[in-house]
């Protein structure tokens, strides 16, 4: 499988001098990067086997300049693909030859907090690490929590409805925003929900979550913020085979209790990650990492319910976090599950979704379908929701391996809609699945979700040639 770019359009790459000194009368001289060797810090984002040089790169500051650079690129027929800190790993910040990059990394302020409320306005561009960080004084955090928290932003989360490691107890971004200020192509400044829940109308903040920057750009968004547990504390389980980490993460679901976090890791996953973090995993087939919250009675009963299912499911080894440090420890590993990978092998990263009472059957799927391609994978994913991250490990330098992964990891997906699941759970579709949505949607859905799409930006100038397949438009 080979990812296809559409040609780009002549008549807007001869006018590429035009269209800079355009922009260059709207933002700030240090906001537009123009230069090629500046421009190619952009061409690529978190799926960084594909690359396309932009037009040109603007940054702006503030709303009025992204209304200002969005009107103007309407009014020329100009492409534009929003860009947060470009940590997608669908390929969704990926541009073309002829659109611009809007990237909203320098509108990153905190805008207002109000705990009474428990809300907090910020600009897009801010990351979600540093929402938690202006809030923990107070005793709250913003719960979702992506692997590249420390580096994603706000944008990109919203785009993608981006979730983590905490989504099983707290939900994932579309379940923790309350209102989003989005500025249309035609450069129209819009607020859609505000600082309650459950806004009256339409529900279009539902639908511009996840929307992948296609309808419009968000430059603010109020989300919500929440009161910390009074304690946390992680156990790391040891099994024998994946089957019976799958049952006892079933088996865990099904007694009631809601972990804040239920993480899986296979024995090449956790081999990886070991020798980078030293955390001292044990040597077994499949690991759950399992982590409760609330006063020390809660979370020791919790622990003892948690240890006592894994007992019945053949668990080889119980590791409870005893200090700040060990638990500390124990997330280390998961966190840098997918830098540790990097380092060892070049790697696509799945993100499609199943039924959890499918994990066994999926993950010997998954084993059989890598194999057959002469390749590794490092199984690391939500089980608790059953949000599958395989890494299909390959050499770019061996020549035909990038096109066995990305047939692995094609069949993959395919897998996951077969079992009743879905294409993706956080990472998007972007390039990387937007051919594959045919196998979950017939053509009348496509269609629909074309026309829908179609209101905001009739002439497909948002973000364009993703999500949907590229032969599919003219359907709209």
């Amino acid at each position: 499988m080979s990812i296809a770019f559409p040609t780009p359009d002549p008549a807007i790459l001869a006018r590429r001098e035009e269209i800079v000194a355009g922009l260059a009368g709207l933002v700030a001289p240090e906001a537009l990067i123009v230069t090629e060797d500046e421009r190619r810090a952009f061409e690529t984002d978190g799926l960084t086997a594909y690359r396309r040089m932009p037009l040109a790169v603007v940054l702006p500051s503030s709303t009025a300049e992204v209304s200002a650079v969005l009107a103007f690129c309407n009014a020329q027929g100009v492409k534009v693909v929003a860009r947060g800190a470009g940590t997608s790993l669908a390929g969704g910040a990926i541009p073309q030859e002829d659109a611009i990059i809007l990237g909203v990394s320098k509108m990153n302020r905190v805008l207002d907090l109000n705990f009474e409320n428990r809300t907090a306005k910020v600009e897009s561009g801010i990351t979600n690490l540093a929402i938690s960080g202006a809030v923990s004084h107070e005793g709250f955090f913003y719960a979702p929590d992506p692997s590249s928290q420390l580096a994603c932003t706000i944008a990109g989360n919203i785009a993608m409805n981006s979730g983590g490691a905490h989504c099983l107890k707290y939900g994932v971004t579309t379940n923790n925003i309350l209102g989003v200020t989005m500025v249309l192509l035609d450069g129209t400044v819009v607020e859609i929900g505000g600082d309650h829940l459950d806004s009256g109308g339409l529900d279009l903040l539902g639908l511009v979550i996840g929307s992948e920057g296609q309808l419009g750009i968000v430059t603010e968004a109020t989300v919500r913020i929440l009161r910390a547990a009074e304690g946390a504390r992680p156990v790391l389980l040891g099994f024998p085979s994946a089957e019976d980490a799958g049952a006892c993460v079933a088996a865990i679901i099904a007694s009631g209790m809601v972990p804040v976090a239920l993480e899986y890791m296979d024995r090449e996953a956790i081999q990886i990650t070991e020798d980078f973090s030293k955390a001292g995993y044990p040597d077994v087939p499949a690991m759950l990492i399992a982590e409760v919250e609330g006063c020390d009675s809660e979370i020791d009963e919790q622990l003892r319910r948690i240890a006592a299912i894994a007992e019945r499911h053949k668990v080889m080894a119980v590791r409870v976090a005893k200090s700040e440090a060990e638990a500390a420890a124990i997330w280390k590993g998961r966190k840098s599950a997918f830098g540790a990978t990097g380092r060892v092998s070049d790697y696509i990263c799945m993100d499609g979704t199943i039924p959890t009472g499918q994990l066994p059957h999926v993950l010997t799927r998954i084993d059989e379908i890598v194999k057959r391609e002469g390749l590794r994978v490092a199984n690391v994913f939500h089980a608790g929701d059953g949000n599958l991250h395989p890494l299909i490990m390959f050499d770019i330098n061996k020549p035909g391996e990038m096109e066995k992964a990305e047939r692995a990891g094609e069949d993959i997906l395919r897998l996951c809609v077969e079992v009743g699941g879905c294409l993706t759970g956080e990472h998007g579709v972007g390039i990387e699945k937007r051919d594959l949505m045919t196998c979950q949607y017939d053509p009348t859905d496509l269609a629909q979700q074309m026309r829908v799409r179609a209101v905001f930006d009739p002439a497909w100038l948002l973000n364009p040639a993703k999500v949907f397949p590229l032969d599919g438009r003219l359907a709209a």
